[in-house]
């Protein structure tokens, strides 16, 4: 297996390598990295690494600032990313961390840390050990924060 992590120079907590060394804590696979200016910049490095570097799945890692027109740029973001998905037939694990999510630059660098790290394994269990996530299906898993747990019935 192999596995893309795709970052940005944008974002404020390097991301791509917490996801790395997650990567090499859960399983051993090869890694491409690819690291670009900004998150718009990231569905083509993704489908790159997909199409031209033989990745099974990628990680697309962004920190979107906190003004409107970030937002705006994040959603762009995130759409050319489920284009790219839809184009190769592959995984890529979005994993933005907004500015706006964290109270101050140290739970945001917390956030930033906790985020990656379980979207990495999400991404392992994802092409090797699908069935851990059908265990987990509707039990209210988030990435970053606590969990918020399955609804009562």
């Amino acid at each position: 297996m192999k596995v893309g992590v795709a970052d940005t120079t944008f974002a404020r907590v390097n991301m791509g390598a917490i996801a790395v060394d997650e990567l090499k804590r859960h399983a051993s696979v090869a890694i491409e990295r690819s690291t670009v200016p900004g998150f718009k910049d990231l569905p083509v490095a993704c489908k790159i690494l997909i199409e031209e570097r033989g990745c099974d799945i990628v990680i697309a890692l962004g920190m979107p600032g906190g003004q409107e027109k970030d937002k705006l740029c994040a959603h762009e973001a995130s759409q050319g990313l489920m284009l790219a998905q839809l184009m190769t037939n592959h995984h890529i694990i979005e994993v933005f961390v907004h500015e706006d999510e964290a109270r101050d630059e140290r739970e945001l660098a917390w956030l930033a840390e906790r985020r990656t790290r379980e979207h990495a394994v999400n991404a392992v269990n994802l092409v090797l050990r699908p069935d851990v996530l059908t265990r987990m299906a509707g039990t209210g898993q988030r990435q970053g924060f606590e969990d918020v747990g399955p609804a009562r019935q």
